[in-house]
């Protein structure tokens, strides 16, 4: 099969022949109909994810139809599957309470073992996938598996945001884009920040009800201003000290703070402003992923035109365009996201 492989960090992708993947008894293999371009892909591409070695084939973010099931699989040959990025036991006691993105024993296809920039994929413990509803393409479905969930999550499982609470979002990435688009389906007033005029612009037309350009650092300020004494709910969807610091700062007494940015690499440890979290009786929420029994609730959403994804994807590439979508995440990035929709080429 083609896949792009990592051969050395921060350098192209080289476009390999390799062999096909063998089918795991529990789960299957996918014939990858799309595969997203993700933020976190750039931090293994860059060397700064702990787990992400030279020889990985990255690729997380993938839906795909079923070409091989193993004798113990969930799914048949022929189903259209979405796959989350953690594929969870099942069975440890996070699993069994409910919250499998902690499962203690997971299997992540794109960062330890092979994942979906390739024309097939693995995917073990096939209980963590989806259907994918006829009504939503493959292209879409693909941005959902780490950027939409880890945004639900972060508002529903961990902030529990609320109708008519103010909502702040630092970044306007995929991840930042899919906070706004369902904190406004779910009926939160959204502030957006970005020093990207461009990001900004796209995110006011897609219905954000403010957008602040953080150039000038002053950003909390501008939120206190506008919300009349801060956002309830403040989501990071960077990563960056400057905009966790700006996260923290802009919320209101009582308000809740949510890390979805991943800080990793050089930005794994920063200083956070502890007196503003004590004085103002602030929670500081961490997320990653979502549990996979939690896809209904988020489907649903979608399959009932409560709200509008499509606008997050940008661009349907090739494969060997891999490469220069991951080095565009080493400065600004235009709006929207990437997605391989031809796996081949």
């Amino acid at each position: 099969m083609r896949a792009a492989v990592l051969r050395e960090y921060n350098a192209p992708l080289s476009l390999e022949d390799v062999p096909d993947p063998e089918c795991p008894s529990d789960g299957v293999v996918l014939k990858v109909l799309a595969c997203g371009i993700c933020r976190s892909d750039w931090h293994g591409w860059v060397g700064e994810h702990p787990r992400v070695k030279p020889g990985q084939i990255g690729g997380h973010e993938y839906c795909g139809e079923v070409i091989e099931a193993g004798p113990s699989a969930s799914f048949k040959t022929g189903d259209r599957v979405i796959a989350p990025f953690i594929l969870a036991c099942g069975t440890c006691p996070n699993c069994r309470s409910g919250e499998s993105n902690t499962c203690l024993d997971q299997r992540l296809p794109g960062f330890i073992e092979p994942g979906a920039f390739a024309e097939f994929v693995a995917v073990p413990r096939d209980h963590n996938l989806a259907y994918l509803p006829d009504s939503m393409t493959p292209t879409l479905a693909a941005a959902l598996g780490c950027r939409v969930t880890t945004a639900w999550h972060a508002l529903t499982g961990r902030a529990a945001l609320q109708p008519g609470e103010w909502l702040a979002v630092h970044g306007t990435g995929g991840i930042g884009l899919a906070a706004m688009l369902l904190g406004r389906a779910l009926g939160a007033r959204v502030i957006v920040t970005d020093v990207v005029g461009e990001k900004l612009t796209h995110a006011k037309a897609l219905g954000a009800d403010h957008a602040i350009n953080a150039s000038d650092d002053q950003s909390a300020k501008k939120i206190h201003d506008i919300t009349g004494g801060g956002a309830h709910v403040s989501v990071e969807a960077l990563g960056f000290p400057v905009t966790v610091a700006a996260s923290i700062a802009c919320l209101r007494p009582l308000g809740r703070h949510v890390q979805v940015g991943m800080p990793v690499g050089h930005h794994a440890v920063q200083e956070l402003n502890l007196n503003t979290v004590y004085m103002g009786n602030l929670a500081l929420f961490g997320t990653r992923g979502m549990p996979a029994h939690r896809y209904p609730s988020l489907l649903s959403l979608i399959e009932g035109d409560h709200v509008d994804l499509s606008p997050i994807v940008a661009r349907e590439v090739k494969l060997s365009d891999t490469s220069a979508e991951l080095a565009a995440f080493n400065g600004p990035t235009p709006p929207g996201v990437a997605v391989i929709t031809d796996l081949q080429t």
